[in-house]
């Protein structure tokens, strides 16, 4: 069977090309005689492997001298609470942004150990984000943290919001290295590598040297930016494998023009398919336009009754993992670096082919 076109939210695709790499080096890395699987951390194969990989995400996101680049585990998720344990340092409250599921997580975890002030949300039932005029920051908050892109939603900021003095904490699991960012804006930057860097089980935190202090009492040594900076993101055995893989994929980037060509390619394969829904009376979109994200499109259909005949017949057209999530409904297509051009225009001549059969 010949690969298929996997539009899944994450785990995602990952470029054909790395695959193949990581299957020829599976058994025997460089000459080591073994496989990276069964490396020590802290052998000079590996170590070699780790250096690179962060140096090439360096130069491929332009990350000032000043920010530490952590390779944790636990996910996305677990930052939810290592940023409060570790960036409130005295302050008692923070402030966030509220516009969909992953930043309502963060919101009720933040909770456990601060004050929450909510500084911004989304309209009640709106698929859109606050404005920056509309925003009500807390001068003494310790930091502001929002999502960039609701992976659920389909959401995405069309602006970085303006923090002043406050440190900006952002989550962008499902936009990092899509596009060039300007890392100085931010304070702090996490992202699960399973959507745009690599496989699952590894997590990057770039995060500026000031902020890492003291942590909260009783936080554990493994939540400590820390303890994970100054153990050079090995204060324990890390996801080796992972962050391998994660570094082929940082060498694909390069190899392909970097993140200004990904903008590029990206913006188009979102403009193809938001047109291919908009033209169309059979599809439709309920993001705001201006908020509309290019790394996740939810999309429904006139007649919900037909979802499951359209996942049936793309799966068996070679496109798969498009139903949309319990709380939205409907399908999303999650088009990420490594989803070909050809994988959306393949997803677009059988939605328009489905609305002829069907329509």
């Amino acid at each position: 069977m010949s690969r298929v076109y996997n539009f899944s939210a994450g785990p995602a695709v990952l470029p054909e090309s790395v695959l193949k790499r990581a299957q020829a080096e599976m058994v025997e890395w460089g000459g080591s005689g073994m496989s990276v699987m069964e490396m020590s951390h802290r052998g000079k194969e590996f170590m070699s492997i780790a250096e690179q990989a962060e140096a090439d995400l360096r130069e491929l996101m332009g990350i000032p001298g000043n920010y530490k680049v952590l390779f944790l585990q636990g996910g996305a998720s677990s930052q939810f609470a290592m940023i409060p344990m570790n960036l409130l340092q005295g302050k008692k409250g923070a402030d966030y942004l509220n516009t969909g599921s992953w930043s309502k997580k963060a919101i009720a975890e933040a909770g456990r150990y601060c004050a929450v002030n909510l500084a911004g949300a989304s309209p009640e039932g709106a698929f859109s984000v606050p404005s920056q005029d509309s925003l009500k920051l807390d001068r003494d908050a310790a930091y502001l943290h929002y999502t960039p892109n609701e992976t659920i939603q389909g959401i995405e900021f069309p602006y970085i919001p303006e923090s002043g003095e406050i440190p900006l904490v952002a989550d962008f699991s499902s936009t990092i290295l899509s596009r060039p960012i300007d890392v100085a804006r931010y304070g702090l930057i996490y992202a699960g590598a399973q959507k745009n860097m690599g496989p699952a089980g590894l997590t990057v935190v770039i995060v500026r040297d000031e902020l890492i202090g003291e942590p909260l009492a009783g936080t554990p040594t493994m939540f400590s930016y820390g303890s994970m900076a100054k153990a050079g993101s090995m204060y324990n055995t890390p996801p080796t494998y992972a962050w391998y893989l994660a570094g082929l994929v940082f060498q694909w980037l390069k190899e392909n023009g970097g993140l200004d060509a990904m903008a590029v390619i990206n913006e188009r394969k979102a403009e193809n398919l938001y047109a291919a829904i908009d033209g169309s009376d059979f599809y439709g979109n309920p993001v705001d336009p201006g908020c509309r994200s290019w790394m996740n499109v939810p999309f429904t259909l006139a007649d919900p009754a037909l979802d499951g005949v359209f996942l049936e017949e793309a799966k068996e057209a070679g496109l798969v993992s498009l139903k949309g999530h319990r709380s939205v409904g409907g399908m999303r297509a999650s088009i990420y670096n490594a989803m070909p051009e050809a994988g959306v225009e393949a997803l677009i001549d059988f939605m328009g082919g489905f609305e002829k059969r069907h329509g």
